[in-house]
């Protein structure tokens, strides 16, 4: 009965378990170069942002002549932002935010499986000729790289900066 109850005990110990570990290797999946899912690695880059904080739209245009419109964003630290982002090519494009590392790692790893499917909230991908908004708040000065990471577009210079100006600093004119 001893051997029965504790055989039983680890069984619905390890099945409850399962949930969690299935979620932990979700995230693996994605490992070295998800960028919105843990809080960690958001820090440097920001956070997901809420919609009725957004302070304001920035449009950005993503074009099969491998180019971001505008390639450079200004946004102050704790500023929440709604980006438009429209695909007005025929190819699929993506707009991914991070550290140059992050968008490196994420890059190597698109080139290795093109068909990777991922729905990051630091990332919108697109099909030719749709539209969609991603919402980002930017907690900490510094720079935070965006790039296309579908194969060959990063390569063939589909990237841009978002500079984020201290919360004190002044703003330039």
């Amino acid at each position: 009965m001893k051997t029965t109850l504790g055989l039983l005990a680890a069984t619905l110990l390890a099945s409850a378990a399962l949930p969690a570990c299935a979620a932990g290797m979700a995230g693996m999946e994605h490992g070295a170069h998800s960028h919105g899912a843990d809080a960690a690695d958001a820090s440097a880059i920001g956070r997901p942002g809420k919609a009725g904080q957004a302070a304001r739209t920035v449009r950005v245009d993503m074009s099969d002549g491998m180019r971001f419109s505008p390639a450079s964003v200004e946004v102050r630290q704790g500023e929440t932002i709604r980006f438009v982002v429209t695909n007005s090519g025929k190819l699929r494009h993506e707009l991914v935010l991070g550290s140059a590392d992050e968008l490196k790692a994420h890059y190597a790893a698109m080139l290795k499986n093109p068909d990777m499917e991922h729905a990051d909230a630091n990332q919108i991908t697109l099909d030719g000729g749709k539209r969609g908004e991603l919402l980002w708040q930017f907690d900490q000065a510094g720079t935070v790289q965006f790039g296309c990471l579908q194969p060959g577009h990063y390569d063939a210079g589909m990237k841009g900066s978002v500079t984020v100006a201290s919360a004190n600093s002044r703003p330039s004119h």
